[in-house]
C-alpha cells in the first residue's frame, strides 16, 4: 500500500549507546594497534583466503585479489604479505660472475643472505692488491722464469677471500669458481711476455686495465641482509625493465665486462618472497602491456628468468644474453585487480589465471553490526594517530559511519572504501583545526561533507539555474495531463547529483504501440529501451487481452540532448502515458523514480538519495509550497540516507517522500484516481480510437491492399 514516510524513516541514525568511548583516543589502548588490523575485521573472509594462499609454499599458488579501488586491497595485502614473510627464511643473494670456462658468459650463483656483498668486497679488495702487485709479480716471473711467485700470491689471496666469506658454510664455498679464476690468471700471465711498441708503450700498461681486472669482480644482482626476512616487494609502475631486469648501456669505448652490466628486475629481487602487482598497471601500458603479460605468463609456466636487453635503442649485450643460462626463481605473485578487468582479461587469456588459483574477494560492503562499527571506530582512532590529527567524539564517529552507509546507499550495510573514509576523516579534522577545536565534533564532519559538495556542485548549480531561469522547462506546481517530472542521476566521478527532467506523452489512433522519440533518433540506451518494452507489455496485458491495442503513443524526455539510458524512469513514463490516455491530470510537484516489471510491480533504482536531494534543491529554489515531493519504490526504503536539510523540510511539512509498491499505488497518489477507474476512462478512449481506425480503414474506400 502507498505510504508517506516519516522523517525518522529517511535516514539511519547510528545509536551512540553502543560506543563505550567519549572520543577515539580511548581506543588506542587496545591490543591490536594498527589500522590495517581493524580494516581486516571488515574483510574477514578475504583475510582467511590471503593467509591460506600465502601458507602454501609450492609454486603455482599465486594470489588474485579482487575488489574495488579504495577498499584496502593494496594496503591490507601488503600487511598480510609482511606478516607471512616474517615466518619465512631470508632469501638468497644472487651474484653474476665471469664464467671462465664459458667464453665470458655470466655465471649465476646463489649465496646465503649477505654473502653476496662479502664476495663482492673480497674480490674488489683482491683486484686492488693484484693491480698494485702485478708489475712486481711479472718482473719476478721473468727473472725466475717461473710462475711460482704468482702461484704463491694467488694461494694467499684466495685464502684471504675464503676467510672473509663468513656467511658461507665451508662445504658450500664456490670452490670451483676460485679454481677457474686462479687457472685463468696463471694461464694469462704465463703466456705474457714483455714487449714494447714503436711508440714506446709497454704491453704491461694494456694489461693494467679494467678489461682484464673487471672479469675478476662480482656483480651483486640481488642483495639481502642476514637478519632480514623473505622479501616483500610492490612494483607500482611495472615495466619490462622493472620486472624482468635489463642491461645497463655502455659506450663503444667502454671496457666494462658484459656480466657487470646486468641489472636484476623485481621478479629476481622477490625470489624466495612475494611480489605485489596491479593488473591495471600492466594492461594500461598500450605499448608493452601485452608483451609484459606474455613474458609474465612464461615465467609462471617455467619458473625461470633470463635477463634480456629490452632496450629498443641498443642491441648491446644481446648476443651474450641470448646464450646465457636461465635463472631459477621462486616468487609468489599477488595480483590485484577489479572484477571488471579480471573478467575482461579472463575471456582473452584464460590460461594465464590458471596460475592464480587462490582468489581473494574484497567485499564492497559489510553488514552494519556492532562488531564492524567498533572496528571502524578503531580504524578512525589509529588513523588519527598515524596522521597526528585531532581525535573524534562518539557523535563525530557516528557521522562518519553514516557517511559510509550513504556511500553505498544502504541502512543495513557499510561501504568498505576505507580510502574514502580516511579522506573524510582528514577533511573533518581540518575543519576542526579551522575553529581551533581539540576534538572533532559532528559539526566538523558535516562541514567537511558540505564543503566537498560545494567544491563539486558547479554543474548541478548551473542546471538548477537553467530551471529557475525557465530555460529548462520544469513545472513543480499545479497539475497537467500527459506530463510528469522524472528524476535523472548524473555521475561525474566526484560530482554525483540528481536533477528533474520533464517526460511527456501523447496518445492517438494507430497500431504502432508505444514509440519513444529518444529511441527513434538513437539517443537512448538498451536499458532504457528494455524498460519501454516492459511498459508496453504491461499496457497490452491490461488493455488488449481480447483485441489488439489500437493505439500509437509517443514518449519523450523533453530538452534532453545528451542521451537517455537506464530503466528508472519507466514508472514515470507509464504514468505520463496513462494520464494522456485517460485524460487525467498529474500533480506536477511530485517527481517520480522507479523501474517497472511486466506485472506492474515497482522495482528499486540507484542514485536515490542524489535524485531526491537534487529535486528538493530545485523546488526550494523555485519555492516550496508543501505539495512537492518524490514518489519512490517501496523496495528502496532501506537505501534512504538523506541530508538533514531534506529531513527538516519533511518534518516541517514542506516536502514529502512517498513510496509505491505497484503501478496502482503510484497512479492513485499522483492523480487521486484508482487504477480501475483510469482503466475505464482509458478503454473509452481506446474504443474511440478503434472506431476512428475502422472508419478510416482502406476497405471503406474500396481500396484493396495486396
Amino acid at each position: 500500500m502507498q505510504k508517506t514516510l516519516t522523517p525518522q524513516e529517511l535516514t539511519l541514525n547510528v545509536a551512540l549507546g553502543q560506543f563505550n568511548f567519549a572520543d577515539t583516543s580511548a581506543l588506542l589502548v587496545e591490543t591490536h594497534d594498527s589500522a590495517q588490523y581493524q580494516a581486516w575485521v571488515a574483510q574477514a573472509e578475504a583475510k582467511k583466503a590471503a593467509e591460506f594462499g600465502l601458507s602454501i609454499q609450492q609454486s603455482g599458488f599465486n594470489l588474485l585479489a579482487l575488489g574495488e579501488p579504495g577498499s584496502g586491497r593494496t594496503t591490507l595485502m601488503t600487511s598480510v604479505m609482511h606478516d607471512a614473510a616474517k615466518k619465512w627464511p631470508a632469501a638468497s643473494d644472487l651474484v653474476a660472475l665471469y664464467q671462465f670456462e664459458g667464453n665470458g658468459k655470466p655465471l649465476f650463483i646463489k649465496l646465503p643472505a649477505g654473502a653476496g656483498v662479502q664476495l663482492k668486497q673480497a674480490l674488489d679488495s683482491f683486484v686492488r692488491v693484484f693491480a698494485k702487485d702485478l708489475a712486481s709479480l711479472l718482473e719476478a716471473k721473468v727473472q725466475q722464469n717461473s710462475v711460482a711467485p704468482l702461484q704463491t700470491f694467488l694461494d694467499v689471496q684466495l685464502s684471504l677471500i675464503k676467510a672473509s666469506l663468513t656467511l658461507i658454510d665451508p662445504d658450500k664455498m664456490p670452490t670451483h669458481y676460485f679454481n677457474t679464476l686462479q687457472k685463468d690468471i696463471l694461464e694469462t700471465l704465463e703466456n705474457w711476455q714483455p714487449t714494447t711498441s714503436p711508440d714506446g708503450e709497454s704491453n704491461l700498461e694494456a694489461l693494467l686495465s679494467e678489461s682484464f681486472f673487471g672479469r675478476y669482480r662480482a656483480n651483486v644482482l640481488v642483495e639481502h641482509h642476514a637478519t632480514q626476512h623473505a622479501p616483500v616487494l610492490y612494483d607500482n609502475d611495472p615495466s619490462l625493465q622493472s620486472l624482468f631486469g635489463g642491461i645497463e648501456g655502455a659506450s663503444e669505448a667502454s671496457n666494462i665486462p658484459d656480466f657487470m652490466r646486468l641489472r636484476a628486475g623485481n621478479l629476481m629481487r622477490a625470489d624466495g618472497g612475494t611480489l605485489l602487482l596491479h593488473l591495471r598497471d600492466i594492461v594500461a601500458d598500450e605499448q608493452n602491456g601485452t608483451h609484459i603479460l606474455e613474458k609474465l605468463h612464461r615465467f609462471l609456466r617455467n619458473g625461470t628468468l633470463q635477463i634480456e636487453d629490452l632496450s629498443s635503442s641498443s642491441n648491446q649485450g644481446s648476443s651474450l644474453i641470448s646464450a646465457q643460462a636461465a635463472i631459477q626463481v621462486s616468487v609468489k605473485i599477488v595480483l590485484i585487480a577489479t572484477r571488471e578487468d579480471y573478467y575482461e582479461l579472463l575471456g582473452v587469456k584464460p590460461d594465464f589465471f590458471d596460475y592464480f588459483p587462490i582468489k581473494i574477494e574484497f567485499a564492497d560492503q559489510v553488514k552494519a553490526t556492532p562488531e564492524n562499527y567498533a572496528a571502524y571506530a578503531s580504524f578512525i582512532a589509529h588513523k588519527c594517530r598515524q596522521h597526528h590529527c585531532c581525535h573524534f567524539t562518539a557523535e563525530a564517529v557516528a557521522a562518519l559511519l553514516q557517511a559510509m552507509h550513504r556511500l553505498i546507499e544502504d541502512q543495513t550495510r557499510l561501504s568498505t572504501k576505507f580510502a574514502v573514509l580516511e579522506k573524510l576523516l582528514l577533511e573533518s579534522a581540518a575543519a576542526a583545526n579551522l575553529r581551533g577545536a581539540q576534538l572533532v565534533e559532528i559539526e566538523d564532519v558535516k562541514s567537511a561533507i558540505q564543503r566537498k559538495y560545494a567544491r563539486h556542485s558547479y554543474i548541478e548549480a548551473h542546471m538548477r539555474d537553467s530551471i529557475v531561469d525557465k530555460e529548462l522547462i520544469i513545472s513543480v506546481h499545479g497539475e497537467c495531463i500527459g506530463q510528469i517530472n522524472g528524476l535523472t542521476h548524473i555521475d561525474l566521478s566526484e560530482a554525483s547529483f540528481g536533477s528533474p527532467v520533464r517526460i511527456s506523452a501523447n496518445c492517438y489512433p494507430g497500431s504502432r504501440g508505444v514509440l519513444t522519440i529518444d529511441r527513434e533518433v538513437s539517443m537512448s540506451g538498451p536499458t532504457h529501451d528494455k524498460g519501454v518494452m516492459i511498459l508496453q507489455s504491461w499496457l497490452h496485458t491490461n488493455f488488449a487481452l481480447l483485441n489488439p491495442l489500437n493505439l500509437t503513443a509517443s514518449l519523450v524526455f523533453e530538452q534532453e540532448y545528451s542521451g537517455v539510458d537506464g530503466d528508472s524512469a519507466s514508472c514515470a513514463e507509464l504514468f505520463a502515458l496513462l494520464s494522456s490516455l485517460a485524460q487525467v491530470p498529474i500533480k506536477q510537484g511530485i517527481a517520480v523514480t522507479g523501474a517497472l516489471n511486466q506485472h506492474g510491480e515497482v522495482l528499486p533504482v540507484g542514485g536515490l538519495n542524489e535524485k531526491i536531494e537534487g529535486y528538493f534543491r530545485v523546488c526550494k529554489e523555485i519555492g516550496l509550497d508543501g505539495k512537492q515531493g518524490v514518489l519512490m519504490p517501496e523496495r528502496n526504503m532501506r537505501h534512504l540516507m538523506l541530508s538533514d536539510e531534506v529531513i527538516q523540510a519533511v518534518e516541517n511539512g514542506q516536502f514529502h517522500i512517498a513510496t509505491m509498491n505497484n503501478v496502482a499505488e503510484g497512479i492513485h497518489y499522483l492523480t487521486g484516481h484508482q487504477l480501475e477507474s483510469l482503466n475505464v476512462m482509458a478503454e473509452v478512449v481506446l474504443k474511440g480510437f478503434k472506431t476512428i481506425l475502422e472508419t478510416n480503414s482502406p476497405k471503406n474506400y474500396g481500396i484493396s491492399i495486396r
